[in-house]
């Protein structure tokens, strides 16, 4: 077996993991309840799950997506974050072996996290935003002989988003982006360096218009000032990145 083999394995068994740890922040951060308190329970009954519940993508698959005491639907969200950092912790993995995939999964991790977040509540926790910024610190320090460009690229995409903003509010005479996305475009620049940068905005930007395009073939009505989660959007960007990046490395 392939050393890129086992990694991927270990990665995506290890991310299933942790996408059940970030499903349950995410629906408990927006309801303003820790996440390191209390035990899982179903929302519709109450009843507290046992351990054969919890199990990572196999519970909700045996259990056809219900509660097995009351056989309520449990909210998708959960399998499909599961799913997602399974897949990340697998493509990591099977890119490239070593640290650097540890180090490039927990970036999709904390990509998924956030970019989950803003998707369901507009909302980029600085906690999470600040976490993925130290990793990509540390991760240019740690990884990459030239971490100038990383440092660029954290200054240049709080800088780029913030300005863009800044002129929106003035001319518009509202706000036209939250204040979270350029900060999460900085994290996103630590990771990546600044060359990476342009090529994340527009794929975020046509992902954007797709997401539009899409909504407006369903009959659904888009207002010029209807709120998109650009966070999300550079979320979705931003880890494709890193895979093109780090396969393209000597």
């Amino acid at each position: 077996m392939s050393e890129r083999l086992v990694w991927a394995v270990a990665l995506g068994i290890l991310g299933a993991i942790i996408g059940s740890f970030v499903a349950a922040l995410v629906t408990r951060w927006r309801d303003d309840r820790s996440v390191m308190q209390g035990r899982s329970a179903c929302d519709s009954c109450g009843t507290t799950l046992g351990p054969v519940e919890l199990v990572p993508l196999v519970s909700a698959l045996v259990q056809r997506g219900r509660c097995r005491t009351c056989r309520a639907p449990i909210a998708p969200l959960h399998w499909r974050i599961e799913l997602a950092a399974l897949a990340i912790g697998a493509v990591s993995g099977g890119v490239v072996a070593g640290p650097a995939a540890l180090a490039g999964a927990a970036f999709g991790w904390l990509l998924l996290a956030l970019g989950s977040l803003d998707l369901i509540a507009f909302w980029l926790p600085d906690r999470l935003t600040a976490t993925l910024a130290l990793g990509g610190a540390v991760s240019a320090i740690w990884f990459d002989p030239g971490p100038l460009d990383r440092a660029i690229g954290g200054a240049a995409g709080f800088g780029v988003l913030w300005t863009i903003a800044a002129v929106y509010r003035r001319v518009r005479g509202r706000d036209g982006m939250g204040g979270g996305d350029p900060k999460l475009f900085g994290a996103i620049g630590l990771w990546l360096g600044w060359q990476l940068l342009p090529a994340v905005l527009l794929i975020a930007s046509m992902v954007g218009l797709g997401a539009v395009l899409a909504t407006r073939l369903r009959g659904r009505a888009v207002a010029a000032d209807t709120a998109l989660p650009f966070g999300t959007l550079l979320a979705i960007a931003a880890y494709p990145a890193w895979l093109f990046m780090i396969a393209g490395a000597p």
